[in-house]
């Protein structure tokens, strides 16, 4: 892992593999942002392109300003990164604090489809996250028609998870914003979800029923979790209160902690790797410009539910058996696997 510091502005890129192609991930403003948590997400990122057999790497930015000076800060980062994207070394991706207009000046030079980044959110590459989150629920649970579904953290690629969990056939029974949670015994219905957000985002919990606490999520006895407000969310305790449920699934990234997964896996509680449930964005952004929005999909879901059948009926799980994927094909082109799997601390 090497940490790129700018010179402009405080702000820097981990870098997990020297020798990748090139290397993408996201960018956060914040009115400081640790390294350590760019590491992860970095790391994260790798084994999403190595599971997909792409020799590319993660990568994770981080800009530390007060609010006052975000705008100053944020022009100084692209100024100064416009380099690194025009040969590979960063491309970055629009993440906590900051925009995809933010970062507009640098997608001409960005060797990605960033056309799919365009547009009001949820984008298309929102869309195909939330995709490959559900199908990865789907596949992992061996079919999600009459299961109840919990969205934890929901964000903007939450509507599309939501439709696609509900197209097969399940119900979504609590959603939780960091305004609160709220649930529905009935289920609540993909466009008043995506109304919702769009209308007043994390508040959009407000109009959708009673309100209760953020943690309740975890309480609400749901058989199928969507987890991602935040890296580490789900920490052992939090994975106590789960243990009822059949599959837990990635919809941000990295937020299982090492020892929320062993709690997991004891309880017999499928536990899907997030760099897979989150590379439908990844397949988006990478590939032929000219493929169609329906050409894409379909590869996610084809691809990315025959990865998580293979996984699911692994002996050691379906996290290690990601894990395992992805080191085979690192260890093809690298002399050494970079140190440490994808999970929160």
């Amino acid at each position: 892992m090497r940490i790129h510091k700018f010179t402009t502005t405080e702000a820097f890129v981990a870098i997990d593999l020297a020798d990748a192609e090139a290397s993408s991930g996201p960018v956060r403003w914040a009115r400081k942002v640790l390294q350590g948590g760019a590491k992860d997400l970095a790391r994260s990122q790798t084994y999403t392109f190595a599971a997909l057999g792409m020799k590319r790497g993660g990568a994770s930015a981080g800009i530390s300003a007060d609010s006052s000076e975000r705008d100053s800060a944020l022009a100084a980062f692209v100024a100064e990164v416009a380099a690194m994207v025009a040969d590979g070394t960063y491309l970055p991706d629009a993440a906590k604090g900051v925009t995809e207009s933010d970062l507009s000046p640098l997608r001409d030079a960005d060797e990605r489809d960033t056309a799919r980044l365009a547009g009001a959110a949820p984008t298309f590459v929102d869309r195909c996250e939330g995709l490959s989150a559900a199908v990865v629920a789907h596949h992992t649970a061996a079919g999600l028609d009459g299961r109840s579904v919990a969205i934890e953290g929901f964000g903007v690629n939450g509507a599309s998870l939501a439709a696609a969990a509900i197209d097969r056939g399940a119900t979504v029974a609590a959603i939780s914003t960091t305004a609160g949670t709220v649930r529905s015994a009935a289920g609540f219905e993909a466009d008043a979800l995506h109304d919702a957000w769009s209308a007043t985002g994390p508040a959009m919990v407000e109009s959708l029923g009673e309100v209760t606490d953020p943690s309740e999520i975890f309480g609400s006895g749901a058989d199928v979790f969507f987890v991602g407000s935040k890296m580490g969310v789900v920490n052992h305790e939090v994975a106590n209160r789960m243990e009822d449920a059949s599959v837990v699934v990635a919809s941000g990234r990295l937020p299982l902690t090492a020892r929320a997964l062993a709690v997991l896996r004891r309880a017999g509680v499928a536990a899907p790797a997030d760099f897979i449930s989150l590379a439908g964005s990844t397949l988006a952004l990478w590939g032929d410009a000219n493929r169609s929005e329906a050409e894409i999909l379909a590869g996610i879901n084809e691809d990315i539910g025959d990865m998580t059948a293979e996984f699911r009926a692994h002996d050691d799980g379906p996290f290690l058996a990601a894990c395992f994927e992805a080191e085979s094909f690192l260890r093809s082109w690298q002399e050494r696997l970079p140190f440490g799997r994808p999970l929160a601390p």
